[in-house]
């Protein structure tokens, strides 16, 4: 939307990793060697560790539909990258604006960015008095409005209808993308079939695999490239390696008709490395791995000009608390949260003891007791 800049949201990491004493090597990894403990480095250099832990992200698979991705066909907001060239694309729309369709490639696992991109296109659509003219349609392969890979949070399912109507934004659930042109995509409906629909701009989050990197590893990743881990963090084949975020595998919560992925994400990722930080420290005292990560899920998702806060302990149902709140504190929080988090980074303090006693408060854990 034009709303920050690349400068507002990134900062070089080298000065703060120094100064904590971390070697940093920003070079892409070209291979992880296992047998001899090295990762190697796309110059060739070798790196040895004692302890690796991958947290490498996801590789965005746009090539498993034709038409997908800002090389093609649509816009991405995965990467700052991706954001700005959007940004750019989106002005040009401005001048000829039309139909709009937004959503998530069957796969996806990351719902939140695209309802999150549809709202607050919509209000700068609205600020700019021309939301009249742009008919808008979000397209998923979720059963429903809401589910978020997550079988719904609280009353998701709900909330986000009574917006999506309260916005004018038509969907289509249980949806498969199978080709995207230029100035219009063949979508595939279950019960439904295919249908052509136009559009001028268009958003769709991708399905995710794990890096080549780290799939080229013998016995590491399933077949789409995510570490298998056990209930430590570890690879289920090699004992000091950790995988933590969006390359680990984790099944789908539920069978869906149309393939949907799990959330790997913000607070659940933090779990997960506070997790395999205290069971790196418990194998180097020669102790047996302890810690569990909670995998509980807190979100902000900004709509542009209100908001919507969710939180599921766990994650993965049966959960022990379920909740979702709609109001302008929320978008107003996110705004916030966004400054803290950037100078909480720069400071290298991981969880002021502010923020550990609000979360005590809310009884939203990083690890399971014991």
């Amino acid at each position: 939307m034009g709303w920050r800049a690349r400068k507002d949201v990134s900062f070089p990491l080298r000065p703060y990793l120094e100064k904590k004493g971390i070697e940093f090597i920003a070079e892409a990894v070209k291979e992880i060697d296992p047998a001899k403990n090295i990762v190697i480095t796309e110059s060739g250099a070798s790196v040895p560790y004692n302890f690796l832990i991958i947290a490498t992200g996801p590789h965005l698979a746009f090539d498993e539909i034709i038409g997908l991705g800002p090389q093609a066909n649509t816009v991405s907001v995965c990467t700052v990258d991706h954001a700005e060239d959007a940004y750019e694309k989106y002005k040009k729309f401005l001048e000829d604006p039309g139909p709009v369709i937004i959503g998530a490639a069957q796969g996806a696992s990351c719902f939140g960015p695209a309802y999150e991109f549809a709202f607050m296109l919509d209000s700068d659509l609205r600020k700019r008095r021309i939301r009249k003219k742009i008919p808008m349609t979000f397209v998923t392969p979720e059963p429903y409005i809401g589910h978020l890979g997550l079988a719904g949070v609280g009353d998701s399912k709900g909330l986000l209808e009574h917006e999506f109507r309260e916005r004018h934004i038509g969907w289509h659930t249980n949806t498969k993308l199978k080709k995207i042109e230029k100035d219009k995509m063949l979508v595939e409906s279950v019960g439904e079939g295919e249908k052509e629909m136009p559009f001028k701009f268009a958003m769709l989050i991708p399905a995710f695999k794990g890096v080549d990197a780290v799939s080229s590893a013998q016995g590491l990743t399933n077949p789409r490239g995510f570490v298998m881990v056990d209930e430590f963090q570890r690879s289920k084949k090699y004992a000091n390696i950790y995988a933590v975020g969006v390359c680990i595998a984790i099944p789908p919560v539920e069978q869906t008709p149309v393939p949907v992925g799990v959330p790997k994400t913000g607070y659940m990722i933090e779990s997960m490395v506070a997790a395999s930080v205290r069971n790196i420290k418990d194998a180097i005292d020669g102790k047996p791995p302890t810690a569990k990560a909670t995998w509980n899920a807190v979100c902000l998702a900004d709509m542009g000009d209100t908001g919507i806060a969710f939180a599921a302990l766990p994650q993965i149902p049966p959960r022990n608390v379920t909740w979702a709140k709609k109001g302008r504190w929320v978008h107003l929080l996110k705004a916030a949260f966004e400054k803290y988090f950037i100078r909480k980074m720069k400071k290298g303090v991981t969880e002021p003891f502010y923020e550990k006693m609000i979360f005590d408060y809310l009884k939203i854990k990083k690890l399971e007791k014991g």
